[in-house]
């Protein structure tokens, strides 16, 4: 597992070297392979990042480092039962580290994981408390950030009790979006992050219609997520998980 997968500024990763080496296929293919996904996939810098490893003579070669989801990437277009007892292998290594990096982040194992009956007693009333303290959250989670397709301002805003007017002048102060004529658009910063989509609309000018068109800008689930963790590091929750709150 350990040669397989590996610990990288609190992340598990495995590196390009570490896969061609693996699957027995050339490093310069792996490369190439990577820098092809380069092309297509928006947030490529949250999976892959290039750098460096030395090889079996210690000579630092280019190499990168994926995620999980890199690897998952990548290794789609690998076939073959060989190929697939070695993704399993993968995915068992980056299970394990990823548990490991989780109790080191905690800095406690979870209670079935005690031996002594006592200690495992009041580690499970810890976990108790701390789940119900998040409880609302995920609960808010379940029922909302699974709902599939895009979604307006207005929607979003009226899970916080605002308008969709408040809602853009939150988002403007946190330096998430900018007016642009008279469309809201996202700064550069959050572009490519798969938080957004344009869809065209037309409008009527004078009681005529298709006068022109705009770009509405609607939120993806992905989108609606990052507005809510946004606002929960100032406090600011959903209505309904506010009244969840003040029942716990």
């Amino acid at each position: 597992m350990q040669e397989l997968v590996i610990m990288q500024n609190q992340q598990a990763v495995t590196s390009s070297l570490q896969v061609a080496k693996t699957f027995g296929k050339r490093h310069d293919h792996i490369l190439r392979d990577i820098e092809a996904i380069q092309k297509d996939v928006p947030n490529f810098g949250e999976m892959f990042e290039e750098g460096n490893k030395p090889d079996s003579y210690g000579r630092k070669r280019r190499a990168y480092f994926m995620t999980r989801d890199g690897f998952i990437l990548l290794a789609m277009g690998f076939t073959g039962k060989k190929a697939l007892n070695f993704k399993l292998k993968y995915i068992n290594a980056f299970n394990q580290m990823e548990n490991e990096i989780k109790a080191i982040q905690a800095g406690h194992l979870d209670s079935y994981m005690i031996e002594d009956p006592v200690k495992r007693a009041q580690k499970w009333v810890e976990e108790k408390k701390a789940y119900l303290k998040i409880k609302p959250k995920a609960d808010y989670y379940d029922s909302q950030m699974h709902n599939p397709g895009l979604m307006t301002t207005t929607e979003i805003a009226k899970d916080y009790g605002w308008t969709a007017k408040k809602m853009n002048i939150e988002l403007h102060n946190r330096h998430v979006i900018y007016k642009q004529g008279k469309v809201w658009v996202l700064y550069r910063k959050y572009d490519a992050k798969g938080y957004t989509q344009y869809e065209p609309y037309s409008y009527a000018k004078d009681g005529k219609k298709d006068q022109g068109v705009h770009n509405n800008l609607k939120w993806t689930q992905k989108g609606k997520k990052f507005i809510y963790d946004l606002l929960a590091e100032d406090n600011i929750h959903p209505v309904l998980e506010q009244m969840n709150l003040l029942e716990v």
